[in-house]
Parts: C-alpha cells; sequence; structure tokens
C-alpha cells in the first residue's frame, strides 16, 4: 500500500531520479519552457515552485539554497527576472499543456511552461 508515499520513481534509483529532476528544473528555468513526458512535467512542476517561491523571499539563505541545486547561471536568472514576475502571484507559477502520446513508444507527452 502506497499511504504518504509522495512522488514518482520515474523507474529510476534515487540518485539518477534527483539527477533528472534538477536537470529538468534547470532547464526550465534556463528555458521557460520545455517538452518531455507528462510524469516528469508533474514532478518537476512542484520542485520549480518550491525554488520559485524561495527566491521571491531574495534573502541570503534562498540565495544559498538555490546555489546548492543549480549553477550560478541559474540562480541569478531566477533571483533577478523570475521571482520579480511573480511578485504578486501566490503560486501556480507553472502550466503544464498535455499533447499527443509520442510516436516511437507512446509515452504521454508535455510541455511545462512558466506562466507569464
Amino acid at each position: 500500500m502506497r499511504k504518504r508515499k509522495r512522488g514518482r520513481k520515474l523507474s529510476r534509483k534515487r540518485d539518477q531520479r534527483k539527477a533528472l529532476l534538477k536537470a529538468l528544473a534547470s532547464a526550465l528555468l534556463l528555458n521557460e519552457k520545455i517538452k518531455t513526458t507528462e510524469a516528469k512535467a508533474k514532478e518537476v512542476s512542484s520542485l520549480v515552485e518550491k525554488f520559485i517561491t524561495q527566491a521571491k523571499k531574495g534573502d541570503l539563505a534562498s540565495i544559498k539554497l538555490l546555489a546548492k541545486f543549480f549553477p550560478k547561471k541559474i540562480v541569478k536568472k531566477s533571483m533577478e527576472e523570475i521571482a520579480p514576475r511573480y511578485k504578486e502571484r501566490k503560486g501556480g507559477y507553472t502550466r503544464i499543456i498535455k499533447l499527443g502520446p509520442r510516436k516511437s513508444n507512446g509515452a504521454k507527452m508535455a510541455i511545462i511552461e512558466l506562466v507569464g
């Protein structure tokens, strides 16, 4: 029984899953729009929302927390460009648009983008 279990496994071990989500979150914050599978999009959405909320605070602790996960380039962009854009917004910074299945293996595809 999956009581109190959060998140999807994405058919990967813990370290690989963390690396994948980190890479997807970095790509999303850098490009503001990526195309991936629906399950990965839903997982990375909650992660990115938490990071944007941290960036909105703008204090030193938030910067250090973001720097632990992302390179300086992405931290700088999220603090200077992305966070001020959502100053008045209380949540819901990402949008998932569902697409058709992938031709090769039939996986459900989606576009995840920052609302803006």
